[in-house]
């Protein structure tokens, strides 16, 4: 096993010692753009597994982010990939459907999680599983950060996609964020129908009060 990096196991380890031996990272990936859907990911690898250059999906380029989901997604004992739509999104609210498709990547793996490693600072409310927020988990553990890796790849696949059918807002570029270039789209063509109405620029927008400021 190749030493980590930054000791991107050191949670997993812990819990391996205690007898937990089916750990899952779960991450989310689509929290702030102003379109598409959020998209979480869980990932089991087997007990005392590292694979070498997995970090936060945020610091990889695309093409090794690429690369490691093919390794992730061949050497891991599970995935789970849960999807909330832009639709549920506005019902739910942001928050909610993140974890909602965090719940939906839980409930897509074939084995059931032992204990579970969350990004962020809160619980996954309802969960059967004992679990564990981490601050900044995506740079701390190994099995979130191969969730985050996943989640991003799938993601940005979807906003591929979308980039096809809705190629004025450049999808394929921002991935839904709020860029200048997406955001001058926004105020020359209005918003699409995977624009998230209950986000605040995009109600302004639809009710004539958005003003742009463009640097």
């Amino acid at each position: 096993m190749a030493k980590p990096s930054g000791d991107l196991l050191i949670y997993e380890r812990k819990l391996w010692k205690e007898g937990w031996e089916l750990i899952a990272g779960v991450d989310e990936v689509g929290r702030g753009p102003l379109a598409g859907p959020v998209v979480a990911a869980c990932v089991i690898f087997p007990k005392n597994f590292f694979l070498p250059g997995v970090d936060d999906s945020k610091k990889l380029t695309k093409i090794k982010r690429e690369e490691l989901f093919d390794q992730i997604m061949n050497e891991a004992m599970d995935v789970g990939i849960g999807i909330v739509w832009e639709k549920s999104i506005d019902r739910l609210n942001i928050l909610n459907a993140s974890f909602k498709a965090m719940s939906k990547a839980l409930k897509k793996l074939k084995t059931f999680p032992q204990f579970v490693l969350v990004d962020g600072n809160l619980k996954i409310p309802n969960l059967p599983f004992p679990q564990m927020p981490i601050v900044k988990g995506d740079a701390k553990s190994m099995s979130i950060a191969s969730a985050s890796i996943v989640a991003k790849v799938t993601r940005d696949k979807i906003m591929l996609k979308y980039h096809k059918k809705y190629p004025q807002f450049c999808f394929a570029q921002n991935k839904g964020y709020s860029t200048k270039s997406h955001l001058e789209a926004l105020k020359t063509f209005g918003p699409c129908e995977i624009h998230r109405r209950s986000f605040k620029i995009i109600q302004l927008l639809e009710t004539n009060q958005m003003v742009f400021k463009i640097m």
